[in-house]
């Protein structure tokens, strides 16, 4: 019976979990500036804001949001733009919160009974940051725009030293928030004192002109794991101020140099963050082989999927895919598991069928493809056929190599990955011809079903 009953109140327990889990968070807001714009909700996600929510204010400046965290932590709030701390505000929810508040120009205020402890905190630190986080962030207001480091580094020493006292009688009875307060007031400090630097301001601090609060900041305490800078809405900023920073107090300008980044990795403890680093620098290239030569050497560490994202979309951002240009040096297995790359074929004049199991018109294709690889037997022309099909399928793809006996070299790029995302291919069958010296002739062939296909590869052929 005993037991039953710590069975019973074990579910209950989660249940009751369950639900204040579930509650969601209810905001309430009045716009109070001097133009009317959308107020916007943002959550936290590796480091930065993403909009999950706009509300446009009625003609009185009433706003409104109710909706479900998805997770207890930091979100943003205000009517600033993507990635950028003027007039947006931190606020904290885990669910069940209702969040009253006035949405001032260049501040805000909390108003009513029902905000949370944990957001009273929030508010009262940023009431006693507000002076150093306007100067820092509101950089070119009429009241700020003449502020330069000879006031402000004084002033933001003052406030870091003050600031170790703030939390002192201000404990929520949250434990998970009262230690991150630490950690976001610690965040707070090291972001406005480098978004000053690194922000227009009418007179540059030389590297003497740094005191000790600058000199002091130490990357180890933000960036041995991802659990700060992700956490935290300008996490990727600060990153890449810190890493600034880190030049500044030598006395030398940034590198944008591959050996620049260099030092910036060596900077970093984290890999992971790391990568975020190349990612950050590797999105400013402009050319193609400059691209190349940043991933051969810093593409070990592009770890995590939203990194190789950004990856593939810099790299098909740069592609060069006229003909003359150089083909994209793929690498994959074959039937076998012998891994095959572009750069292996030189020599040969490639037609490349990209396709699938489940592709009808790439399977009504292969009679054909069949038929010109026997026709053009004894030259040079290589026949490469490059299946998309997901790890899931790739049983499948086997089979079917096997039992129509298709020919040529049948390599497997599970999924729609980077051949695809470097060739724009959005649809396939798609076949590509390609020149002996590993050039782009077209990357949109006719297809084996049409005679000018042979027509073209025979003209290739001819080429000296």
């Amino acid at each position: 019976m005993l037991k039953k009953i710590i069975i019973f109140s074990l579910f209950f327990l989660v249940s009751i979990f369950n639900l204040v889990a579930q509650q969601p968070v209810q905001v309430t807001g009045l716009l109070k500036k001097e133009r009317m714009q959308p107020v916007k909700l943002f959550k936290v996600e590796l480091g930065k804001i993403v909009e999950i929510a706009s509300a446009q204010p009625s003609a009185t400046g009433k706003f409104g949001f109710t909706f479900y965290p998805d997770y207890e932590g930091l979100y943003v709030l205000g009517t600033g733009e993507l990635d950028d701390a003027r007039n947006n505000y931190k606020f904290y929810f885990k669910g069940g919160e209702q969040l009253s508040l006035e949405l001032l120009d260049s501040t805000y205020r909390l108003t009513g009974n029902t905000n949370s402890k944990e957001n009273k905190v929030l508010s009262q630190w940023y009431t006693f940051s507000e002076d150093i986080a306007t100067k820092s962030t509101f950089f070119l207001t009429a009241n700020t725009v003449n502020v330069t480091y000879v006031d402000f580094f004084p002033a933001m020493e003052q406030l870091a030293s003050k600031s170790s006292s703030f939390l002192n009688g201000k404990a929520t009875g949250n434990l998970k928030f009262d230690r991150s307060m630490h950690q976001i007031i610690k965040n707070d400090l090291a972001y406005y004192a480098t978004n000053f630097v690194f922000t227009f301001r009418t007179k540059k601090a030389a590297k003497e002109d740094f005191n000790d609060y600058y000199r002091k900041l130490n990357i180890n305490d933000f960036a041995k794991n991802t659990n700060v800078l992700y956490r935290y809405p300008w996490g990727i900023r600060l990153l890449s101020y810190m890493v600034e920073l880190n030049f500044k107090l030598k006395g030398t300008l940034s590198n944008r140099t591959v050996d620049g980044l260099k030092e910036n990795i060596n900077f970093v403890p984290n890999d992971t963050l790391k990568g975020d680093l190349v990612s950050i620098r590797m999105q400013s290239l402009t050319k193609f082989d400059d691209y190349t030569t940043y991933l051969g050497i810093f593409g070990k560490y592009i770890l995590t999927a939203p990194q190789k994202t950004r990856d593939m979309e810099v790299m098909s951002r740069l592609a060069v895919l006229t003909p003359g240009a150089a083909a994209f040096n793929f690498s994959y297995p074959d039937k076998d598991g012998k891994m095959v790359a572009m750069t292996e074929l030189k020599g040969k004049v490639v037609l490349v069928d990209v396709w699938a199991t489940w592709c009808a018109p790439c399977k009504a294709e292969i009679p054909y493809l069949k038929k010109l690889e026997e026709e053009m037997k004894g030259t040079d022309v290589l026949f490469v056929s490059i299946s998309v099909d997901e790890a899931k399928d790739k049983e499948k793809w086997l089979k079917m190599v096997k039992d129509d006996k298709l020919g040529g070299l049948q390599l497997f790029a599970t999924g729609w990955g980077d051949l695809a995302k470097y060739y724009k291919i959005t649809g396939i069958p798609r076949f590509m011809v390609f020149d002996k010296d590993g050039k782009i002739v077209t990357v949109n062939s006719p297809r084996p079903s049409n005679p000018e296909l042979r027509t073209l590869l025979e003209k290739v052929l001819a080429q000296k």
